[in-house]
């Protein structure tokens, strides 16, 4: 039995009914199995016992009243995962499918993410199982304010620095900011995703979607090719998605998809600037459902989801590239085989582990260039240590100047996984030089450390 094999027995172990935790920590074990049979000092010093390990988990009951009156208790959580080389950095995420195996598998990722930016950051990760869709805005600030009443003191500018993630944007930043202002009466940058007005950071809310894009014009570059007049398809409808898309124009590219929970839309004219402003209105301002992009313009249409279907409709159209910016293990192997036979040759994620692990198997098998969610987006957490440094030095960069460190940075990580990863005998295989990257940093803080 590999040491990647027994390793993962004993995480079942410890840790059961956490699938998507499991998933996480296996990608990782696959990849670094050489870097432990290269450094044996590291398994003497139980790294990774130690890194599988959240520092500390945090769970509490938040109560709050909804607007008829009633008494509403929704549960919150809070997992410092790691803080070798920073403080704790990661989002919060309101969604009723929230769980500690996925937070756990959310801030494992992180970690590695993190790292791979070369910020100075640790890894965390948080959120609850409130859902703010349907909500009014006094009803997600009654919530919020309940929220932060506990979670502050855990958090601070040099200990757990939270973001956004699905459900918290930057109407629920602005809650939770001013009730960590009241409660611990400090003004300082401890959640990143601000407005400007008050410490925000230009490009923050494009950086995921535009990171995720720069990542694939990289892997494109590498092999003597770019985005201009490539179809891409993208999933979601939200941040991620919406700035990808702008970035895909920006580079000369068309995009054919959006989505949500309800369905997805195919507009084969492609989705120009036009079109991504309405879209942008409908999910940011009116917080409406994507079918209505049919209405306003019938050229395009709309399939609603049918959970019946092993597949994703979305992932079967003809296309050169796809970009996963919606949720994790939205691309099964099923859809993953429907991509590769359509024409798909680049996939670039902008979501959190948006591709199961039978999925990945099936992108690397066929060669096609693949950006893994813990590289290709890591410019949202990227530029969110640009925001902390500009609120530590009480400056505001412009932003081109933050575009620009943001580009630099996805540059940096694809240069990084690809040199690690043919140093490491995985030559192309991005997956494995992201991991192995993001482990080896960590790993040699943490031994420089001690036993902590």
């Amino acid at each position: 039995m590999s040491y990647s094999e027994k390793y993962m027995n004993l995480v079942r172990k410890k840790s059961p009914n956490e699938p998507e935790f499991h998933q996480a920590v296996q990608e990782v074990m696959d990849s670094i199995e050489v870097v432990m049979e290269r450094h044996p000092e590291y398994r003497k010093a139980k790294i990774v016992e130690r890194i599988v390990e959240p520092e500390r988990i945090i769970t509490f009951r938040i109560p709050w009243i909804d607007d008829n009156g009633d008494v509403q208790v929704n549960r919150g959580y809070r997992v410092e995962f790691n803080s070798a080389i920073g403080p704790y950095k990661g989002g919060l995420r309101f969604h009723p499918s929230v769980n500690l195996s996925i937070l756990k598998f959310l801030g494992f990722e992180q970690v590695f993410k993190n790292a791979l930016t070369t910020t100075p950051i640790g890894g965390g990760k948080g959120g609850s199982d409130f859902d703010p869709k349907g909500k009014s805005d006094n009803e997600v600030m009654r919530f919020c304010q309940s929220f932060m009443s506990e979670l502050f003191r855990h958090i601070g500018a040099s200990t757990d620095v939270p973001a956004g993630d699905i459900g918290v944007g930057g109407r629920e930043i602005g809650f939770l900011f001013g009730q960590y202002k009241r409660l611990a009466n400090v003004y300082e940058g401890v959640l990143t995703g601000k407005g400007l007005a008050w410490g925000g950071s230009l490009i923050r809310p494009e950086a995921t979607g535009y990171g995720q894009v720069y990542f694939a014009e990289e892997m494109l570059k590498a092999a003597g090719k770019g985005l201009k007049g490539l179809t891409c398809l993208v999933s979601g409808s939200g941040n991620v998605a919406q700035y990808a898309t702008e970035k895909v124009l920006d580079y000369g590219g068309k995009v054919i998809t959006l989505s949500d929970s309800g369905g997805i839309i195919v507009d084969k004219e492609g989705i120009d600037r036009e079109k991504l402003a309405y879209v942008m209105e409908l999910k940011n301002v009116k917080r409406g459902r994507i079918k209505e992009y049919v209405e306003k313009y019938p050229k395009a249409t709309y399939i609603p989801t049918d959970p019946t279907l092993d597949y994703n409709p979305i992932w079967d159209i003809k296309a050169d590239v796809a970009l996963p910016s919606a949720t994790q293990n939205e691309v099964n192997e099923q859809d993953a085989k429907n991509l590769v036979s359509k024409g798909v040759f680049v996939v670039s994620e902008g979501a959190n582990m948006p591709s199961s692990p039978e999925a990945v198997d099936v992108f690397l098998n066929s060669k096609v260039l693949y950006g893994p969610a813990k590289a290709a987006n890591a410019g949202g957490v990227a530029t969110s240590a640009l925001e902390m440094s500009q609120n530590s030095m009480r400056l505001n960069w412009s932003r081109e100047e933050v575009d620009k460190k943001l580009h630099d940075i996805m540059i940096n990580i694809h240069d990084n996984c690809s040199k690690t990863a043919a140093k490491y005998g995985y030559p192309g295989n991005l997956v494995a030089g992201a991991n192995i990257a993001g482990f080896l940093k960590v790993a040699n803080a943490m031994m420089d450390q001690g036993i902590v």
